[in-house]
């Protein structure tokens, strides 16, 4: 490395304060030690190699899948080599378990197809320029069974049963899966082949990303540096993030929509949010976090910031300014917007299949969920059933902030 290249590194202490913010171990000597191993690479005045797994299990990304990517894109920030790692090959596993049904075990061509929409979502956070993609199938795929031998005499059975997830269901009975275990060694082996200074991943991987540690150890080099990030809770604040729940964010969702969910997260979330989606300076968060404990700052004004940040990073600023003007407008002054989606209706039709038709909801099934829990409203009166009629020159309203318009068609 040249000697320019080398004063391009931010000082050691301004990297510390934004990678590590944010990270949650579990327990505080594994924190400390972390730290500790990072601030020694980073003394070393050169682009570390960073790299984060995602398999391609889903094509649609929400806030919560943006949370090592944003982690990643400090890393890019500061100069460090960053790669995107599709888990083409670990992703042919699925959930072996078949509890997890978002999980499911897919065919090659469903995860190309899955990792390209994926990749190109993660750029709204990531540098394009600056990633380097790279598939773990083009090197687990050329291993023989005589190198998968190799590779499980490096761990034993007792490593894994020390596993919290492992253990309870070790002890309530209930089977575990050989792919399980080799799901972990095949990510270790990611780490060791890769060469890797520095693995992120979400606080339910850090048995796996320790045990890449342990697989570079035994090959005599230094284990890489983890940095866990905790699971972000979705809008109602209790359920991690996710779709099935219906407790998320999506990122190509319209500014409006995406606007007015993060306006719903409750008050404890809103810190969580701005350190771990936002682009602040963890110095930004903290001025924030003062300035709600002082009362200078108002919950409502705090997630208002929050939310048109968050829209604006997915969403060009002027939309991020309009769809908080919208939600004040909207949701705060409780008018109903000139301007709204239109659906085109031929005859009245009962309510439950405008709303699946319409996009509002994704099943008939969730469209009488909605409705039952008094989300649906229909010409500004709450509606209570899903098989009344509405027709054209009705306005509905979907939760707080969707309007639909119907007109003859």
């Amino acid at each position: 490395m040249t000697a320019a290249a080398r004063r391009t590194m931010a000082p050691v202490e301004d990297q510390l304060a934004v990678l590590m913010a944010g990270t949650e171990f579990g327990d505080p000597a594994t924190g400390r030690t972390m730290e500790r191993e990072l601030r020694a690479r980073l003394e070393e005045d050169r682009p570390l190699r960073v790299y984060c797994g995602f398999d391609p299990t889903r094509v649609d990304l929400h806030l919560g899948h943006t949370v090592p990517l944003r982690k990643l894109r400090q890393f890019q920030d500061f100069g460090h080599d960053v790669t995107f790692l599709v888990g083409s090959f670990t992703a042919l596993i699925g959930d072996p378990t078949g509890r997890d049904r978002t999980r499911p075990m897919l065919t090659p061509e469903e995860i190309a197809e899955n990792a390209k929409t994926y990749t190109e979502q993660a750029f709204a956070v990531l540098d394009r320029e600056r990633t380097q993609i790279a598939f773990n199938g083009d090197w687990l795929s050329r291993l023989d069974f005589a190198d998968v031998i190799r590779l499980t005499a490096k761990f034993t059975v007792a490593q894994f049963l020390q596993r919290d997830n492992f253990a309870q269901r070790y002890q309530a009975g209930d089977p575990i899966h050989i792919s399980e275990f080799l799901y972990a060694m095949m990510q270790a082996y990611d780490a060791d082949h890769m060469d890797t200074d520095v693995q992120i991943g979400g606080t339910d991987q850090t048995f796996n990303l320790l045990a890449g540690r342990q697989l570079q150890e035994s090959h005599g080099n230094r284990p890489q540096v983890i940095l866990t990030l905790p699971i972000l809770v979705g809008t109602d604040g209790v359920q991690k993030m996710s779709k099935s729940l219906g407790n998320y964010v999506g990122i190509t969702e319209p500014a409006n929509d995406m606007f007015g969910k993060v306006m719903s997260i409750p008050d404890d979330a809103i810190l969580p949010y701005f350190t771990l989606v936002s682009s602040l300076h963890p110095s930004e968060v903290d001025a924030i976090r003062t300035a709600l404990a002082d009362g200078t700052l108002r919950p409502m004004d705090a997630k208002k910031r929050l939310a048109e940040h968050i829209a604006a990073i997915f969403h060009a600023p002027a939309e991020a300014e309009a769809a908080r003007e919208y939600f004040e407008a909207t949701i705060q002054r409780r008018e109903t917007p000139e301007e709204m989606p239109e659906h085109a209706l031929g005859a009245p039709a009962m309510l439950v299949d405008v709303l699946v038709g319409a996009g509002l909801a994704a099943s008939k099934g969730e469209a009488r969920r909605l409705v039952q829990q008094g989300g649906v409203h229909v010409n500004g009166t709450r509606v209570e059933d899903a098989a009344r009629e509405v027709g054209p020159g009705d306005e509905l309203r979907v939760g707080r902030h969707r309007f639909l318009r119907l007109v003859s068609g």
